[in-house]
């Protein structure tokens, strides 16, 4: 497991994309700090990159990736190793891979510009977000056999998560203005992992300007200590149901 996780690793870190997304945080990143006074505006700026662009390429390159390493998935499948832990390696893999970059690039600069409570919890749920979207890629490739449907319903998910999703929220407070929807607007928040980590970013930035439908619901009934746990706990689950189903996929798949 230990052999398989550092040689795919140091292959996806020697990737053209990955090193060029790590430059492009990176001279993003920096420039955003150089460019404004304040390092929060800069951190407010930064949060809506974390929520579209993380997404995006976690998803897509992770989905990609293991189609176009489906011989060398199943040589490794025909080895004297369980499949669980082939898949397992490879969720590792990517995740440590995409965590590392995301850290250059963004971590990096907000740790030298604003090592704050507010930096630092941009940094983990970035981290969060990134393996997330991992999971999520895993699950697609796994269920979808076809590489072009398999990329296209991962990047209908990113849309989904990341711009549909709260405008469907938004839709559906509208035609149901005279109904107490608190509640229902709150689960219905933890549908969607991007608001999610919106929700905690905000709890410790209070700008409201960026908050959608679901995150000013969601932060007008929980805050503080509570607040926090239930969305990291909610977000974990995010993190091990697509794992866990594509594990179990992989594990009776004909290769």
């Amino acid at each position: 497991m230990k052999k398989i996780i550092k040689y795919v690793v140091s292959d996806i870190l020697r990737n053209k994309i990955i090193i060029a997304y790590t430059i492009f945080l990176l001279i993003i990143s920096f420039g955003l700090f150089v460019i404004e006074d304040v390092p929060e505006k800069s951190l407010t700026n930064m949060l809506t990159m974390n929520l579209t662009l993380i997404p995006l390429i976690s998803i897509m390159f992770s989905t990609i990736y293991i189609y176009n390493s489906g011989e060398f998935i199943e040589l490794l499948a025909a080895q004297p190793i369980k499949r669980k832990t082939l898949w397992f390696s490879i969720f590792i893999s990517l995740a440590l891979a995409l965590s590392i970059a995301f850290f250059i690039g963004f971590g990096i600069p907000v740790l030298i510009f604003s090592a704050n409570s507010i930096g630092i919890t941009m940094i983990i749920t970035g981290i969060i977000l990134s393996v997330i979207f991992v999971s999520i890629s895993l699950f697609t490739a796994v269920y979808i056999k076809d590489k072009t449907k398999g990329i296209g319903v991962a990047l209908l998910l990113w849309l989904f998560f990341t711009v549909v999703f709260d405008g469907l929220v938004l839709f559906l407070l509208f035609q149901f203005l005279d109904y107490p929807l608190e509640n229902l607007i709150v689960v219905l928040s933890m549908l969607n992992p991007v608001d999610l980590v919106r929700i905690v970013s905000l709890m410790q930035m209070d700008v409201s300007a960026l908050m959608g439908a679901t995150t000013a619901v969601f932060k007008k009934t929980f805050t503080g200590m509570s607040g926090s746990l239930i969305t990291y706990g909610v977000l974990l689950l995010w993190l091990i149901i697509p794992l866990y189903f594509s594990t179990r996929k992989f594990d009776k798949k004909d290769l």
